[in-house]
């Protein structure tokens, strides 16, 4: 493949609910993101937020407005658990504000950031196992095993991507702002999630899901699990974010959804 051949422009869309989309565009040759809302039948998002590289990103999203719906992307897509992926790649267009919980904020980043670390194979050994004779010793014979690729997280950089940003340009005040239409996103994914503890299965497990809350103790969340699993709950979303190994922060949020708590009840009880 050539150079021509390769992408200049990255899309990456994240269906929240009730046909409202974010969407992040990345410009793969410039370093420039844009992050927008996709409305009901519309097949183009409307701009929330458009940064160039090295500069910090406008505040389009309140921390608690990205927290609710990483929840419910996550409710809707298995494969996209809370806080992941989305969190690890919109928070920054979430700085903290004067009336966040900074130490909420860094351990859900820092649990998002964890998320997508990947361990690096040990090399493969490399040469032979005694001297070759002179005519094999060359690099074609033996070559030099691959470098790690630079893309998996180490402790340095997920410090330094876990510090939450301040937020220094706020986006919202434009006219041009959908103000509405995000209002209107964030009603329905919090209708959404309230509307959990009343559905089948989680109607009985709620008391032992109250009290996991109150206490601010998971180690009953194997209890609820079975329990869930017993009343015939199946949603993977709910089984993978309540099961070993457990990420405290996944298990968190799910324990509030079932609990029918305010997002970050539980996770600031730990903290």
């Amino acid at each position: 493949m050539t150079s021509d051949d390769e992408p200049r422009e990255l899309r990456t869309s994240f269906p929240v609910t009730g046909g409202y989309a974010l969407v992040l565009d990345l410009d793969l040759s410039s370093g420039e993101r844009t992050l927008g809302l996709r409305v009901p039948a519309s097949s183009e998002p409307v701009q929330l937020a458009h940064v160039l590289p090295g500069e910090p990103c406008p505040a389009a999203l309140r921390w608690w407005e990205l927290d609710l719906c990483g929840r419910v992307i996550a409710w809707g897509d298995p494969t996209l658990p809370h806080p992941g992926l989305v969190v690890a790649l919109l928070s920054p267009f979430a700085p903290a504000t004067a009336e966040d919980d900074v130490p909420e904020i860094a351990a859900m980043r820092e649990a998002a950031y964890r998320s997508l670390r990947r361990d690096v194979p040990p090399a493969a050994p490399s040469g032979p196992e005694q001297a070759p004779l002179p005519l094999f010793t060359g690099d074609d014979w033996w070559p030099v095993p691959p470098v790690p690729s630079p893309q998996v997280l180490d402790e340095a950089s997920i410090a330094e991507l876990t510090r939450p940003e301040r937020a220094v340009h706020d986006v919202r005040s434009n006219k041009r702002f959908p103000a509405e239409e995000l209002a209107d996103l964030v009603r329905r994914a919090a209708a959404l999630l309230r509307a959990v503890p009343e559905q089948q299965w989680y109607t009985d497990t709620r008391p032992l899901a109250r009290h996991i809350l109150d206490s601010g103790d998971l180690r009953p969340v194997p209890e609820l699990l079975g329990a869930l699993t017993e009343a015939g709950c199946d949603h993977p979303t709910v089984l993978d974010a309540l099961s070993e190994p457990l990420v405290p922060a996944e298990a968190c949020w799910m324990v509030e959804t079932l609990a029918g708590a305010e997002p970050g009840t539980l996770l600031r009880h730990r903290l």
